[in-house]
C-alpha cells in the first residue's frame, strides 16, 4: 500500500515562551488541618445510650477560597458535625482543611478561576477530609463516620444563586 492516501501527522504543539504546555490549570502546593476539633462530652456514659439508640447526625459542610498573593489561593473545606440521641450529644467535630492552590492565569480565565477553585479545588481535598472525619470519630471511640461525597458544583450554585434571588450572577463573585 501507499502511503500517500494517509493524512498528515498534525504538527507539533510548540513550546514556546508564550505557551503553557505542560503546566496544569491548577496546581496544589501543600494541603494541611487548618483547625481541628472533637468532643464527646458525655463519654464514658454516651456509649451505654448509643447500644440502645442510634444517634441522629447532622453534617454541615462548606467551601471556601481566599487570595494570598498574584494567582495563589487558600482553599478551605469546612465541616461540622453534630451527633446526639435525643437531647444528650454523642460527639461534635469540626474540621477546616485547607490547601494552598495556584492558578495558572494563562490556562484560566479570571472569569473561570472563583468556580474553578471553589469546585475542584474541594473536590481534589474532600477524600482526605473524609479520611481525617473517620479516623477522629473511629480513634474517639465510635464506629468511625463514613461522610455521603459532596457534590461542590451543585454546592456552588446553591451558594451563589441564594445570594442573587435564584440566578447565578452574572460575574463569577469576587476571589476573597
Amino acid at each position: 500500500m501507499s502511503d500517500a492516501t494517509q493524512d498528515p501527522a498534525p504538527p507539533a504543539p510548540e513550546n514556546g515562551p508564550d505557551t503553557a504546555a505542560g503546566t496544569p490549570p491548577l496546581r496544589f502546593l501543600g494541603q494541611y488541618i487548618k483547625d481541628l476539633s472533637f468532643e464527646a462530652p458525655l463519654a464514658p456514659d454516651i456509649f451505654n445510650i448509643l447500644r440502645q439508640q442510634s444517634p441522629d447526625i447532622e453534617v454541615t459542610v462548606d467551601a471556601g477560597v481566599r487570595q494570598l498573593e498574584g494567582p495563589v489561593f487558600e482553599v478551605t473545606i469546612s465541616v461540622s458535625i453534630d451527633a446526639k440521641t435525643g437531647e444528650k450529644t454523642a460527639f461534635i467535630l469540626e474540621l477546616v482543611y485547607g490547601c494552598v492552590a495556584e492558578v495558572n492565569p494563562q490556562l484560566v480565565p479570571q472569569e473561570y478561576a472563583h468556580s474553578l477553585l471553589m469546585i475542584e479545588a474541594p473536590r481534589h481535598m474532600y477524600p482526605f477530609v473524609r479520611q481525617i472525619v473517620a479516623d477522629v470519630t473511629g480513634t474517639g471511640g465510635f464506629p468511625p463516620l463514613m461522610m455521603q461525597m459532596v457534590d461542590f458544583a451543585d454546592l456552588y450554585r446553591r451558594k451563589f444563586a441564594a445570594n442573587n434571588g435564584g440566578q447565578m450572577p452574572a460575574e463569577a463573585p469576587a476571589v476573597h
